[in-house]
């Protein structure tokens, strides 16, 4: 099961995640989240991944769809408080002041 909480602001979606985000919770994500940045032409996206235990490949793909629709408005993300080890693959950060500094605009 995977919970999803959304609060924007000062011009940053942050993206809180509860739970797995895998091959079976993964298409929530991207079924509420891309329309939503769409929609709104959202262009700071910072996931918190504190309270996700686990990540397979489905659910790497679908934080990279988020990023790269966020990209689509000239914009940018970041990850925050990532438990395994995704530094090969995204921007990561400590925690989500630490990644809003970063994504200053």
């Amino acid at each position: 099961m995977l919970k999803i909480n959304l609060e924007f602001r000062k011009g940053v979606l942050f993206v809180r995640l509860i739970g797995n985000l895998t091959r079976y919770t993964y298409k929530s994500l991207e079924d509420y989240l891309i329309p939503v940045i769409k929609k709104n032409g959202i262009r700071y996206l910072v996931y918190n991944l504190e309270d996700v235990s686990l990540i397979d490949n489905q659910g790497k793909k679908s934080l990279k769809k988020g990023i790269a629709a966020a990209k689509k408005n000239k914009g940018k993300g970041a990850l925050c408080n990532a438990k395994e080890n995704l530094h090969n693959e995204f921007n990561i950060f400590d925690d989500e002041l630490a990644a809003l500094a970063e994504l200053q605009f």
